[in-house]
C-alpha cells in the first residue's frame, strides 16, 4: 500500500512538473551539470553523419534497422527505426489517461506488434491536443497549429502536413489520428522546428512516410538532438522521408517492438533543460522505473 502511494505521488508530481516545461522522470530526480557543447549541442549539424544501416525483415511488410548517427566518424547517438508497408498492419491511437501503462504494460495488454509512445498530454494525462482515438475525439476542441498530424482513415495511414490545412478538416473521416509538433520535413521539405530551444535536448521519436508510401518510426537510444538538429540530420539520413512529425520526446520517448523472432524495448531515462549556457541532465533517482505512457501509437497485424 506504502509503495502503491508513492509511486502514485511521483507519477502526479512528473505530470505537473511536465506540464511545466520541466523534463521530469515520474520515478524521482537525480541531476548533473555539464557545459553546453559537451554532449549533444552540436553547433556544427554538417558534421553529422548518417552511418551505414541495413533494414531487416522479421515478418514481410515490417522492416527494422538501427540507424547509427556519427560525428566526426565517431558515434555519437543511434535510432531505432521501424519501417511499416501500410496494407499489411493496421494503425492505432490509444491512451490511458492514469498514466498507469508503462510500455510493456502496452505491450501486453494489445499484443500489438509495435508501440511508440505518442503526441502531447496535460499535467493529467490527458491529449494535449486534438487526438481521435478509435473512432472518439478527444483533446481540445479550439486548437490552432501550423505543424502536422497522424492520421488513419479508410484509404490509409498518412503524415499530413498542416500548413494549408485546418486539422478540423485533416481529421474529416478519421478512425485514428493525433496532432503533434513540431513537423521536421514538411511537404515542401523543409523543416519547422528552426524556432526551437537549440539548447534543449532530449531522447526523441519521430513518425515519417517516404515516398512509396511506407510509415517510418524512430526512436532515439539516448538524449543527444536538439529539434532543429535532429530535423537536419534526418532530411539527409538516406529514409527518403518526405514528411516526419515529432512526437513527445524526453521520458515519454519510447519504443518495443515483438515480431516474430524480433524483440526490442527502448525507453528514456533522462531529458535536459537549459540553464545560464549549461546543460542540466535530470534522470533518475529511485531505481529505473519506466515512465507511464499516457497516449501511444500501436500497430498490428491485419
Amino acid at each position: 500500500m506504502r509503495r502503491a502511494a508513492i509511486d502514485s505521488a511521483k507519477h502526479t508530481l512528473g505530470l505537473v512538473l511536465k506540464a511545466l516545461g520541466l523534463a521530469v522522470l515520474a520515478c524521482g530526480l537525480a541531476s548533473a551539470v555539464i557545459p553546453v557543447g559537451a554532449h549533444a549541442q552540436n553547433d556544427d549539424a554538417g558534421q553529422l553523419q548518417a552511418g551505414k544501416f541495413t533494414w531487416d525483415s522479421p515478418t514481410p511488410g515490417f522492416d527494422v534497422a538501427e540507424l547509427p548517427v556519427l560525428e566526426r566518424g565517431r558515434e555519437v547517438e543511434r535510432i531505432h527505426l521501424v519501417r511499416i508497408t501500410p496494407p499489411k498492419f493496421k494503425f492505432e491511437v490509444l491512451t490511458a489517461p492514469d498514466g498507469a501503462r508503462e510500455l510493456a504494460d502496452w505491450m501486453k495488454v494489445t499484443g500489438a506488434a509495435m508501440i511508440v509512445n505518442g503526441s502531447y498530454f496535460d499535467r493529467a494525462g490527458k491529449p494535449a491536443t486534438p487526438v481521435v482515438s478509435r473512432g472518439r475525439a478527444l483533446g481540445p476542441t479550439a486548437y490552432g497549429t501550423k505543424h502536422g498530424a497522424f492520421i488513419v482513415s479508410a484509404s490509409g495511414p498518412v503524415v499530413y502536413d498542416l500548413a494549408r490545412t485546418r486539422w478540423q478538416q485533416a481529421f474529416r473521416g478519421a478512425t485514428d489520428a493525433m496532432v503533434s509538433f513540431p513537423m521536421l520535413i514538411g511537404a515542401d521539405g523543409r523543416s519547422r522546428a528552426r524556432n526551437s530551444n537549440p539548447l534543449l535536448i532530449a531522447n526523441r521519436s519521430f513518425i515519417g512516410q517516404d515516398s512509396a508510401g511506407r510509415i517510418i518510426v524512430g526512436t532515439t537510444k539516448s538524449a543527444y538532438f536538439s529539434l532543429d538538429i535532429f530535423a537536419d540530420f534526418l532530411a539527409d539520413a538516406g529514409l527518403d522521408l518526405k514528411r516526419a512529425l515529432n512526437l513527445d520526446g524526453g521520458p515519454p520517448a519510447c519504443q518495443a517492438v515483438a515480431v516474430g523472432t524480433f524483440a526490442r524495448s527502448v525507453c528514456s531515462n533522462s531529458d535536459t533543460s537549459s540553464d545560464a549556457g549549461q546543460l542540466r541532465i535530470l534522470g533518475q533517482l529511485f531505481g529505473q522505473r519506466p515512465w507511464g505512457l499516457p497516449i501511444v501509437l500501436a500497430v498490428f497485424p491485419k
